[in-house]
């Protein structure tokens, strides 16, 4: 299965699984009401939330497996892939939820503009949201009421009310992904501490030199995750962000090298990957207080 279908409407994702569209921008589907489907792959150009209660087929995203062994939210943006992976010969009966709508819907709209701050669109499928029951039931009725929307029909208030029942999902799911960083505490910690041995590895190493400064994506690609879920793992669990855990791993680490008067500041800048020492000079400031010249003599 090669080929990547495009997903462009509404329309065609109620279609493919025989469902009737009653809003052009906006759909909310039992999936067991749905007829079984072929496996395929598709570049979505709407956003699609999965609920998965069951077990279902292996899912793909971008490059990656994952199948519900869970109660789990699955969140899905323009520009991403994803798919079944399956004999093509064989037919799937989907299962779950499905939330759907095209970013015409929100265009122009305070949810529009908010729509980036929801990073878990961004997060990757191993780091799809694990529900409780309690939660899977507040899912549902928010669920519920966009539907109620649409099968009233189209009147004045309907997007009002439809982009207001979504936003409160969405902040509801913002609360459910807090709870599950603090569950899963003690993996997060893991994460953390090998996060500090890779920055002391790449220190110690002649990377600085040859790349500059590490880069969040770069952090989180070697420890397997997304840079969104990454960003906001490290900000929950330290109060900082990763680039500002990262700029005070380098500041540490130059206060070190500062001691050995051998070596210019421009040296050192050079060795902790600065391009340019004046950034380095500038950034050590920031955060100091005193320049590095400065933090030497006072040392």
């Amino acid at each position: 299965m090669d080929q990547i279908e495009r997903l462009q409407s509404v329309t065609q994702f109620n279609s493919k699984r025989g469902q009737v569209t009653l809003h052009p921008l906006v759909s909310v589907l039992d999936q067991t009401k749905s007829s079984p489907i072929k496996p395929y792959r598709c570049l979505s150009e709407i956003y699609i939330i999965f609920l998965k209660d069951l077990r279902c087929e292996d899912f793909q995203y971008g490059r990656n497996t994952y199948d519900y062994q869970e109660e789990s939210l699955l969140f899905i943006s323009p520009g991403q892939v994803f798919g079944f992976d399956s004999p093509e010969e064989i037919l799937i009966q989907p299962v779950g939820w499905a939330l759907v709508f095209h970013p015409d819907l929100i265009k122009g709209t305070f949810l529009g503009k908010k729509i980036s701050e929801y990073k878990f669109f961004d997060y990757d499928v191993a780091e799809a949201l694990h529900v409780s029951e309690s939660e899977r039931l507040i899912v549902l009725d928010c669920f519920r009421k966009i539907r109620e929307e649409m099968e009233r029909g189209i009147d004045k208030h309907s997007k009002t009310l439809i982009l207001s029942n979504i936003e409160l999902f969405l902040n509801y799911c913002v609360r459910f992904y807090d709870r599950q960083f603090i569950t899963r505490e003690p993996v997060n910690k893991d994460i953390l501490t090998r996060f500090e041995s890779l920055l002391k590895e790449y220190f110690q190493s002649e990377l600085p030199q040859e790349n500059g400064i590490p880069t969040v994506a770069w952090c989180a690609d070697k420890l397997n995750l997304s840079s969104n879920y990454f960003g906001d793992l490290v900000k929950k669990e330290t109060g900082i962000s990763a680039l500002e855990f990262i700029q005070a791993k380098v500041i540490d680490l130059a206060k070190e090298k500062i001691y050995d008067r051998s070596k210019s500041i421009s040296e050192i800048a050079y060795e902790m990957g600065y391009k340019y020492p004046q950034h380095f000079t500038r950034l050590f400031k920031q955060r100091v207080g005193m320049s590095p010249q400065e933090y030497r003599i006072a040392n």
